[in-house]
């Protein structure tokens, strides 16, 4: 995602790589917790994990018949993705939601702690929205900002990037929120963070 904050943090795919490149591996490698909670009991079919990093959902996805199509800004990531994957039920993509639209439509957009900038045109937010399927299902998931600093360790800030609520505050009636609400976390929070709740939303097109 390219998007430059009020830090001057400009989240590019020069500066993906390069979170990816200071480490063999950023990730647990562990599918993440709410997208397990929220997904095993749906009918497998087309899935589109938005900012896949390292491949850990979209590997999961797959191996329950889902054809999942794994985006990231991160050309390091995608790479790593992909050499860790087998088979052919996921085809890895860079893509920018910023400027670029996901290609056809899906019965899942997920999208797991990532960071979807505030635009004034809302563009990003339209082609998230846009890439769900009538009767498909929008599932995303960040951390509780009560959880996080105003800027964390000197990053971006997370006031910049919209939070699960403010996406279900948008939709219109074509939509019905199964779920907007914070929740504890399901699996243990990344080392050396705080981050002992999630933010999350479930919502099915009509």
């Amino acid at each position: 995602m390219t998007e430059q904050n009020a830090t001057g943090v400009t989240m590019d795919r020069e500066y993906w790589d390069g979170r990816y490149r200071e480490r063999g591996q950023l990730w647990s490698g562990r599918p993440n917790g709410v997208l397990v909670e929220e997904a095993s009991a749906l009918p497998p079919g087309r899935a589109l994990d938005v900012g896949c990093g390292e491949g850990a959902d979209a590997r999961w996805l797959a191996q329950r018949g889902w054809q999942v199509t794994a985006i990231d800004v991160s050309q390091v990531a995608l790479d790593r993705a992909a050499a860790g994957t087998d088979g052919s039920a996921v085809t890895f993509t860079r893509l920018d939601l910023a400027g670029t639209a996901p290609p056809g439509s899906y019965q899942l957009v997920s999208a797991q702690y990532f960071p979807l900038p505030r635009q004034a045109d809302h563009a990003a937010l339209h082609r998230l929205l846009a890439a769900v399927a009538p009767g498909g299902t929008l599932l995303v998931a960040g951390h509780d900002l009560a959880d996080l600093p105003a800027q964390h360790h000197g990053g971006p800030d997370p006031a910049d990037f919209y939070r699960p609520d403010e996406i279900a505050a948008v939709l219109d009636g074509d939509w019905t929120v199964l779920v907007d609400e914070i929740r504890p976390r399901v699996s243990a929070a990344p080392p050396g963070t705080a981050h002992v709740r999630d933010a999350v939303l479930v919502a099915r097109r009509r």
